[in-house]
């Protein structure tokens, strides 16, 4: 078990450490995309008023497309967007693929399309978290990897800790590797039930790709599978007859009396059409569980052609997993804490890379070449992450807002400060490598609120004169972290000590 737990934490936790970082920013997703886009006005429109803007826009604009979806504003995302599916009538030529038509993003009073600057924000870092930068499966399927490995960490870690109450009590600083495994112990039994069920559900995620020969064997239609579980309404064809759109904003009052809860999402099939149809779904802020629920209305007439779905044992199990693992229901300060559980995952993966190399370090002997790999890749990684993600923060605000293919300058800016950071260091010893990529990280994270202040009118103080809280969290938080990195590089330069004692050799069965 130990040897279980020393390798299977090994080969997978450089993945697991950027898959723990980038999960854990994703509690703020859409606070981060606010202030990646700082020309978003505030928020203050209901969802009904919000839908009848965004139609009246798509009419005047879209009135031919085959199917609209919209995803309406709430206290957190204070944009409607949509997303516009023409016709398929206009094929493509031959040899060329349909292209995807962009995001629409509309303001919610107006229906007035909204200009900001292009940024994927804090769906890009959310992305990475389950996909990991990689073509479409292969991404998803490694984070699964390596979300099996963890769970496979978690469980040979509690079976061979022989003291883990013990050690929930103690660490001891300066003590080289005694250090580092109290530091391990420490956060990873702190946050235990969190760690285990936050790798748990992070599965279930994508049980489906994991696991589909149960859908294909009792469901010949895969629509039919769709329909029941998540409350997708069905397909009908266009009639040819036109006919208008019923007032929405009457519905969706009238879906969010039938669903308990504000709506969040709308498919519009058929705009213009007898045959057209209006899906309202809730949201999942105040429910435990993420499964969407819709009412079905004829865009005709607006008569009820759907009541909600009740879902079965299996998809409601299901969908309270996913709400635990993506904890849209957690109000602010819940959201904080699960912040702060997730960065006691990211250190309990960072120090058990440390440890390995801690354990395997001999005094007055040249380090093998496992040691030195193994080494290297922790700096690329524990510290060369951070100061892609300061990068791609200062790449938002130094980059014009007008450029064309910002969103993946943005992008690429993190990757290749991220590439950057893992060939220079080799360049370096290690001990200064560990510093310098600290100083760095921490020099990046303090300029965030200065650039922030020089080239936006909502800076940190004018931010807390006007009561802009996101603003003021985010360059606090930012401060923070940088504060963070310039006591690990402090910390780093200090002489390393060796020796160990033996209980703790005895411990790591080294």
């Amino acid at each position: 078990m130990a040897w279980i737990h020393g390798w299977l934490g090994l080969l997978a936790g450089w993945i697991l450490f950027a898959m723990f970082v980038t999960g854990t920013t994703s509690y703020f997703r859409p606070e981060i995309t606010r202030w990646m886009q700082p020309e978003l006005p505030p928020n203050r429109t209901a969802p009904a008023q919000a839908a009848q803007s965004a139609v009246g826009q798509l009419l005047r604009t879209n009135a031919g497309d085959e199917q609209w979806f919209i995803t309406l504003p709430d206290d957190r995302d204070v944009v409607t967007e949509v997303f516009a599916v023409p016709k398929p009538d206009a094929t493509p030529a031959p040899g060329q693929r349909r292209r995807r038509a962009p995001e629409i993003v509309l303001d919610p009073a107006t229906g007035a399309p909204v200009h900001a600057r292009d940024t994927l924000g804090g769906e890009h870092l959310y992305r990475f978290h389950f996909q990991l930068q990689l073509p479409h499966p292969w991404g998803r399927w490694l984070a699964g990897v390596c979300a099996m490995f963890m769970l496979g960490a978690i469980i040979s870690g509690v079976v061979t800790h022989k003291r883990i109450f013990a050690d929930f009590f103690t660490l001891r600083w300066n003590k080289g590797q005694r250090s580092w495994l109290d530091a391990h112990n420490v956060s990873a039994v702190l946050a235990l039930p969190y760690h285990a069920v936050i790798t748990y559900t992070g599965l279930m995620t994508l049980v489906l790709m994991y696991l589909p020969y149960p859908l294909a064997v009792n469901y010949k239609d895969p629509s039919r599978f769709m329909r029941e579980a998540y409350s997708m309404p069905a397909e009908t064809p266009a009639s040819g007859r036109p006919a208008p759109l019923v007032a929405i904003a009457p519905l969706v009052r009238d879906a969010e009396a039938r669903l308990g809860g504000a709506a969040s999402r709308m498919i519009i099939r058929h705009p213009g059409d007898a045959a057209a149809t209006v899906a309202i779904g809730s949201g999942s802020d105040s429910s435990l569980s993420a499964r969407a629920r819709t009412v079905v209305y004829s865009g005709a007439t607006g008569a009820i052609l759907q009541q909600p779905i009740e879902a079965g044992p299996g998809v409601s199990t299901v969908g309270v997993m996913l709400g635990l693992h993506m904890a849209r229901f957690a109000a602010p300060g819940l959201r904080w804490v699960l912040f702060l559980l997730g960065l006691t995952g990211c250190a309990m993966v960072g120090t058990g890379l440390l440890l390995w190399t801690a354990a395997r370090r001999r005094p007055n002997a040249a380090p093998f070449f496992g040691l030195r790999l193994v080494e290297r890749l922790n700096i690329a990684t524990i510290a060369g992450l951070p100061i892609a993600i300061a990068a791609y923060f200062l790449a938002n605000r130094l980059i014009a807002a007008g450029a064309e293919g910002r969103a993946d300058a943005e992008v690429a800016t993190m990757f290749y400060a991220w590439g950057a950071v893992a060939l220079l260091q080799l360049a370096r010893p290690a001990r200064q490598a560990w510093r310098a990529s600290f100083a760095l990280g921490a020099l990046l994270f303090a300029g965030i609120p200065v650039v922030n202040a020089l080239t936006t009118t909502r800076g940190l103080w004018s931010s807390v004169r006007t009561g802009d809280w996101l603003f003021v969290s985010f360059d606090l938080s930012m401060l923070t972290t940088a504060l963070v990195l310039a006591v690990a590089a402090w910390r780093a330069g200090r002489p390393r000590v060796t020796k160990a004692p033996r209980r703790a050799r005895e411990a790591l069965h080294v």
